[in-house]
């Protein structure tokens, strides 16, 4: 039964090294885009939520309000960056369970420790 599991794990190890390339290719790949609700404002951001690019409608002038259109950026970007998150879960889904990614997205470290301190047969690593 442990050969049999240590074949299994081996197997799915391999699977991991073979397709890492792709799926970073896949992830640097992502790219979203999402215009505001009024129109005015278009954002595209990267795998990390990142902006690549920011458009402005020159319609905007027609009301000038800094403060609104702080706003309307802001959201634009964020809408833009929990598709970018959604789509890097999705694309990771394949080679790693889902709340391990959402882990890392998150920045859980502690997460992360403990489920690696339970699959170690809790020896006590996350209480360091």
């Amino acid at each position: 039964m442990l050969k049999a599991q240590a074949a299994e794990l081996m197997g799915e190890l391999e699977r991991l090294r073979s397709g890492l390339d792709e799926l970073r290719r896949n992830l640097l790949a992502i790219s979203v885009t999402v215009t505001s609700d009024d129109g005015m404002v278009t954002v595209t951001v990267g795998p990390r939520g990142q902006v690549q690019r920011l458009d402005i409608d020159p319609r905007i002038y027609r009301r000038p309000d800094a403060r609104a259109l702080a706003d309307t950026i802001l959201t634009t970007i964020q809408r833009a960056a929990a598709q970018a998150q959604e789509r890097v879960e999705a694309t990771c889904r394949p080679y790693f369970p889902p709340e391990q990614v959402r882990e890392h997205l998150s920045f859980d470290f502690a997460a992360s420790v403990r489920r690696l301190d339970h699959q170690l047969g809790g020896l006590g690593l996350s209480e360091r």
